[in-house]
């Protein structure tokens, strides 16, 4: 009964289905950020540097290498955090306390939320320096497009880390009501259950005589006061 249906999980400890957990939105969600991410830092690392008319590698990006050093992080961190984030779905059924799954529920919308930010001023970045590259920078356009790959799976990433962040509010909200578990169920403690309780109930009579009484016998003799 130990977090029965809470933020979105089943039973605690109940058998991993691999098949179901791979068909989830959440899921698929996580695989497409972490395939992004993939061509994104890919992309920079690998063609994202020029060295043209020197022997100094300059970015493709308008030679800012601030836009290469920020792609490239942000792409990677997303990378290890999707893996991170898939372990921690896997897991999230295992977790028996309430409290520990709604850390990892509410982990998940912050860093989620923040991540679908910087991609957005990834690929607002990207694409302004892009913009601003002249032909004479990229000679027989060198770069060009891995340079478009970054900017067009920036831009993917958004929506994913920011479909990421509504399913994530979505089991949070499903986790909010905590009126069927006890206070054993939400610190994580195995529930006590109490000794069974008998009551007994007593005929009620419907005429009780007064305590200390007895009845009196008509027939005994009465005594009189004499006169004198």
């Amino acid at each position: 009964m130990d977090g029965v249906g809470s933020f979105g999980a089943g039973r605690a400890g109940a058998a991993f289905d691999p098949f179901a957990f791979i068909q989830q939105p959440q899921t698929i969600l996580r695989i497409l950020s972490w395939i992004f991410s993939i061509v994104v830092f890919g992309s920079i690392i690998n063609e994202g540097y020029v060295n043209h008319g020197s022997e100094r590698l300059y970015c493709v990006f308008n030679k800012n290498n601030n836009a290469c050093n920020y792609g490239t992080t942000i792409g990677l961190i997303a990378f290890l955090a999707c893996i991170f984030f898939i372990i921690l779905d896997i897991k999230f059924q295992q977790i028996s306390s309430i409290k520990d799954r709604k850390k990892a529920v509410m982990l998940d919308i912050g860093f989620s939320g923040f991540w679908a930010f910087l991609w957005f001023v990834c690929f607002c970045f990207l694409a302004n320096q892009w913009q601003r590259t002249t032909p004479d920078e990229l000679p027989l356009n060198q770069g060009a497009d891995a340079a478009r790959a970054a900017i067009t799976f920036s831009f993917f990433s958004i929506f994913t880390w920011a479909g990421s962040t509504v399913r994530a509010v979505q089991k949070y909200l499903l986790g909010t009501d905590m009126t069927l578990f006890t206070t054993e169920h939400i610190d994580g403690n195995p529930p006590v259950q109490p000794y069974p309780t008998v009551t007994t109930t007593e005929p009620n009579d419907t005429y009780q005589s007064p305590p200390f009484t007895e009845n009196l016998d008509s027939t005994a003799p009465t005594y009189q006061v004499p006169i004198y």
